[in-house]
């Protein structure tokens, strides 16, 4: 059997690995000069069971108007991209409900700790080094009110194997003490103890390799045009290189497989939602974090990763536009000043990096997985911001699909029949 796998971020490379390791014969397509080079490449970080709520929680709507335009909103809607918007985003509104945000919050949150376990059996089994730490993660509150309200969120968790701790600000600085300077201002925060970190572009490149031990070509430099189909099958991929055949095909372009998938006229309701980050060497710092923490109020996480930091978060709805506005820069760096005062000569005298990525957003909130109408075509894609926690088990369960094992989930709650019934 012959598989082509358009997209070599985590999610497709996740699945070239698990593929070839079954000795299946593998061809990965992708427009970049490596893998991992586009929303992989610098990403929060973090692998985190624990932030398996979907971003249209209840009340979303009431949020989202307040925040347009508002530079400092988390979550910042461009008033250019609301008429396109509207399909998916009248099923985003639809999925905001108490009860539906519960269904998808817990379907995320087992997907995301069965790929934590699929992770270090895959880490250990390979000897793979990226930078990862298995210290847990902190969310960090400054009102009570959004303490409170987290901690009814987790108690919805029950029985997807998310465990977590409620913390008061001592506490929270007993278990990281380069928060010290800000326990005045906090009401609290949750620690998860099963959280894990690493660079998820390093990642990429180490199991690439091991993908390409096993058999699998990777041929980057190649933008894939569309998809060739007769009789519900597709026949071909179209690539600026040319048609390349195979016996399956698995589209995981992220944000950029509906636009690919036009072409055969499948409908994929995911939209791209821009993150940012910025990354410092801190390398000098006497007392440097110890873990990943996130300010719950502000959308943002920081990650250390070796002798840098990661600052990463907030989301913008703005198409297809990855570049990079100094303004959320600017309130990034604000928060990390201001609750690592001792990082405030870093950001003023180290070489900081910049960027901008597209997570590719489902309407749910939850990623798609599997089989479609074409008898050939498989989707893993769609997986927002938990892309990192949960590319290992996703690319093992959408392999699984694909050489007809039994899966270790059930596929029914991330297909892409589920939105048929919107």
């Amino acid at each position: 059997m012959r598989v082509v796998i358009i997209g070599a971020g985590l999610i497709g490379v996740s699945t070239a690995y698990f593929l070839a390791e079954k000795g299946v014969e593998v061809v990965v397509l992708d427009r970049q000069p490596g893998p991992g080079l586009e929303t992989s490449f610098a990403n929060g970080g973090m692998i985190t069971p624990s932030q398996a709520d979907p971003w249209n929680s209840p009340g979303i709507l009431r949020k989202l108007i307040r925040w347009i335009g508002r530079e400092d909103a988390p979550v910042l809607l461009r008033p250019a991209v609301v008429l396109p918007l509207w399909r998916w985003g009248f099923q985003f509104l639809r999925n905001s409900t108490e009860a539906k945000f519960r269904v998808n919050l817990v379907r995320n949150a087992r997907l995301a700790a069965y790929s934590v376990r699929t992770l270090g059996e895959l880490r250990a089994r390979l000897g793979l080094h990226y930078e990862d730490a298995r210290r847990g993660t902190m969310r960090l509150y400054r009102d009570g009110g959004s303490l409170r309200s987290a901690l009814d969120l987790n108690a919805k968790l029950e029985g997807s194997g998310v465990r977590w701790q409620a913390l008061d600000p001592a506490q929270v600085v007993a278990l990281e003490p380069a928060l010290g300077a800000v326990e005045s201002l906090l009401a609290g925060g949750i620690f998860y103890p099963d959280d894990e970190s690493g660079d998820a572009h390093l990642y990429c490149r180490l199991l690439a390799h091991h993908a390409m031990q096993r058999g699998a070509i990777f041929r980057h430099g190649v933008t894939v045009l569309g998809l060739e189909s007769s009789e519900r099958e597709i026949r071909a991929v179209r690539t600026s290189a040319g048609r390349v055949e195979a016996d399956v095909y698995v589209l995981a372009a992220g944000s950029y497989s509906p636009v690919i998938a036009r072409s055969i006229r499948l409908a994929i309701p995911v939209q791209p939602v821009k993150g940012y980050s910025l990354t410092l060497d801190i390398r000098g710092w006497d007392a440097p974090p110890r873990m990943p923490v996130v300010d719950e109020d502000a959308h943002i996480a920081a990650t250390p990763l070796g002798h840098r930091l990661r600052v990463a978060g907030t989301a913008e709805f703005n198409g297809f536009d990855a570049s990079v506005d100094p303004r959320r820069i600017r309130n990034m760096s604000r928060f990390i000043s201001d609750f690592y005062p001792g990082l405030r000569p870093f950001i003023a005298t180290t070489a900081t990096s910049t960027w901008a990525g597209l997570r590719p957003y489902s309407c749910d909130g939850v990623p798609i997985l599997g089989a479609t109408n074409w008898a050939n075509l498989f989707l893993n894609t769609g997986h927002g911001h938990l892309g990192w926690s949960m590319a290992a088990g996703s690319g093992r369960l959408v392999t699984q699909l694909i050489c007809g094992e039994p899966p270790d989930l059930d596929p029914a709650p991330y297909g892409l029949g589920r939105f048929q019934r919107l």
